[in-house]
């Protein structure tokens, strides 16, 4: 499936290339919302693209800061940090987008 793809996004199955720690801009179907009660105040949110699955992880401050795209948006751009543990990448965001916008276009396609 093509699907309008955000300007300067790395897809996820290219998530292993950047080095720990790198700054990087992801942008996906939102499929999962965590926020364990053991977390205190962390939200957990996979994202799906074409060619695979994005951990991110939002913290407290910031999920005040975006708190509209992460409760509401059906398609997220997560600029952040990649950080890597136990074989996991996960993204450490710093700036959350909703573009659910774009999902309309998927109706335009022929």
């Amino acid at each position: 499936m093509n699907w309008p793809r955000p300007p300067s996004c790395i897809p996820a199955n290219r998530l292993r290339e950047p080095p720990n720690g790198a700054r990087v801009t992801v942008a996906g179907l939102v499929i999962l919302r965590q926020r364990p009660g053991t977390a205190k105040g962390v939200i957990f949110i996979t994202l799906e693209d074409e060619t695979g699955v994005v951990n991110i992880i939002v913290w407290r401050k910031l999920y005040e800061r975006f708190r509209r795209a992460v409760i509401a948006g059906r398609m997220l751009r997560v600029t952040g940090r990649v950080q890597r543990e136990n074989g996991v990448t996960h993204i450490i965001s710093e700036q959350i987008e909703d573009i659910s916008s774009l999902l309309d276009r998927l109706l335009d396609t022929p």
